[in-house]
């Protein structure tokens, strides 16, 4: 199957994304936590009908997009079908072991990671691979037909 075909049948197939790294709120931190492209690509899939659980273990118990955030992806407790990474490339095999464990569906490393070890632990367990591409902008040119695809900043 051809990655576009199999992009596209992964995200219709699918419900829930666990979205492992996505930045909470903190008083010590000037940025706008708004604008970073985690929240952003997180309120986007939601936004088009995706349940998006936050996983990050320094925001546990805390809200994003009106999702509680998680410190791990073992303590989802329904069922997770994408696995979408914000973390750098050498946190990718341990993040592929845990989600071999919890059963989903695929693996998706956002634009700029890739990591072959964490290829070969999901795709032996026939989990879907895919990296260096956001699954906002994915979702945008090929059921948006929006291309060339820009990221959507919002206040």
């Amino acid at each position: 199957m051809a990655e576009d075909e199999l992009i596209k049948k992964t995200l219709e197939e699918s419900k829930t994304i666990a979205m492992v790294g996505v930045s909470s709120i903190k008083k010590e931190v000037s940025t706008n936590v708004r604008r970073r492209p985690s929240t952003i690509v997180m309120q986007y899939m939601q936004e088009f009908g995706y349940k998006v659980i936050p996983v990050n273990p320094f925001s546990a118990g805390e809200k994003i997009h009106g999702e509680t955030v998680v410190s791990k992806l073992n303590d989802i407790k329904i069922p997770v079908d994408i696995v979408d990474v914000f973390r750098p490339a050498e946190e990718a095999p341990k993040i592929a072991e845990e989600t071999a464990r919890i059963g989903a569906k695929a693996f998706w490393l956002q634009y700029g990671i890739q990591n072959e070890e964490a290829k070969k632990i999901v795709e032996s367990k026939n989990i879907i691979y895919f990296s260096n591409k956001c699954i906002k902008q994915e979702y945008q040119r090929l059921f948006l037909k929006v291309n060339p695809v820009f990221p959507a900043l919002k206040n």
